[in-house]
Parts: structure tokens; sequence; C-alpha cells
């Protein structure tokens, strides 16, 4: 049965305002498939600024991870990707960079797809826009209608893809 465990609690100063308000609580949970994951999650009290992040709690080496797309199976894998972590979905143009405050998450190949979509203007939803062919190819992707790659990149080799009868392929990053 997984278990968590709280590993403390601090106040430190705010990335958004600078105040020291922002409380930092961090966990470990006992997660099949991953081992134990970290859990940090804050929030500030002056201005409501708030992060998370989720990664394996044991530090690896730099990893290169690629997992190719073919069916609903591949979709329905579970991805933990920290916060550190780059992700490309080079057929679909997609790049998602790490940054301060890029947040880690444990979440399916599906469900990343449909991050990328939240984060795409409303316009492009129009289907007289410049840009919804790109949104339409992005829903095809997550519908299992076209075939594709992810790949994380992860220098602290603090990410994983875990799924039934998926083919996940790991390589050393230098």
């Amino acid at each position: 049965m997984p278990k968590l465990v709280l590993l403390g609690e601090e106040v430190i100063e705010c990335l958004n305002c600078g105040e020291k308000e922002f409380r930092v609580t961090i966990y470990i949970y006992e997660v099949p498939f991953f081992r134990n994951i970290l859990i940090e999650t804050g929030v500030c009290s002056k201005c409501g600024f708030r992060r998370t992040d989720v990664s394996v709690a044991d530090v690896g080496k730099p990893k290169r991870i690629i997992l190719k797309v073919k069916s609903d199976k591949e979709l329905n894998a579970l991805v933990l990707k920290s916060s550190t972590a780059l992700l490309r979905i080079p057929e679909l143009g997609i790049e998602v960079a790490p940054g301060p405050a890029a947040p880690g998450y444990i979440t399916t190949v599906e469900g990343i797809l449909h991050r990328v979509l939240e984060h795409v203007p409303a316009e492009c939803f129009e289907e007289n826009s410049k840009c919804h062919g790109k949104v339409r190819e992005i829903m095809n992707a997550a519908e299992g209608k076209k075939q594709f790659t992810l790949i994380i990149e992860d220098y602290y080799g603090r990410s994983g893809i875990k799924g039934k009868d998926v083919e996940v392929v790991e390589e050393e990053l230098r």
C-alpha cells in the first residue's frame, strides 16, 4: 500500500513577489513503478503564487528517455516528468523546457498532449485560424490517430516512463 511521509515544511522568499510568505511542503511517496517519489508543493500567502514539483526521489545519471507512441497502450503509459527535464515531441513541434517556475508532474502520455493544448492561444481552436492545423494535429495524436515520439532529457535522472507492454528506451546523456 502506498505511503505518504512528510519530510518537512519551510517558509521562504516567494519567487513571484519576493515576500517571505512562500510555504514549501515536501513529501516522499512510495509509488509502484517509480519507487519513492518526491512531491514538493508551495503557495505564497501574500500573492497566491503556487508551484509544485514531482520527481523520482533518487538522483540518477543523466538520461534520455524515448517512447515511440504507436497505439493506445503507449498513450496510457505513465510519465513522471521532473521540473528540470526537457520534454520534446519532434513530429508535433513540441518542446517543453525546464525553468525556475516549470512544474514537475505525473500524468499519462495523452495527458501531456492535453497539457500542451491548455497553453495554446484560444484563437488556434477556431477552424479558420492559421494555427488550427497544429491544434488538430495534436488532438489527432491524443486520440491515437497520429504516431509520434516522446523524448525526455533529464540531466538529474529523476524522470521516467512506465507502462504495461510499452517499449521505453533509456540512453545516457553526455
